[in-house]
């Protein structure tokens, strides 16, 4: 895929930024050989590869799952100044 000025352009309008004609060029280059090595990857041939989720074959060893915390509402709602059905009440803020 080519990458030219004019498309330079539009990607720094629809970015919001402003860019020289030198760091445009700068970006064009960098551009073209990010480009340049997508096409590369997508030469290769990943028909008989299984995806994989990362580079190691490593597992993460997980905890099990309790609750270490108890049921707080008893102790926290009565220093409410208001309350209903376990719920906090508060002043409206938007009309």
């Amino acid at each position: 895929m080519a990458i030219g000025k004019k498309d330079i352009e539009k990607i720094a309008y629809l970015a919001r930024i402003n860019i020289s004609q030198e760091e445009s060029k700068k970006l064009e280059n960098k551009l073209i050989g990010i480009m340049s090595l997508i096409d590369k990857m997508q030469e290769v041939n990943t028909d008989n590869i299984e995806p994989m989720a990362h580079a190691l074959d490593v597992s993460q060893p997980l905890r099990e799952d309790e609750v270490i915390e108890s049921d707080l509402r008893k102790n926290i709602l009565p220093l409410a100044p208001e309350t209903e059905e376990c719920l906090f009440i508060v002043p409206q803020v938007i009309e």
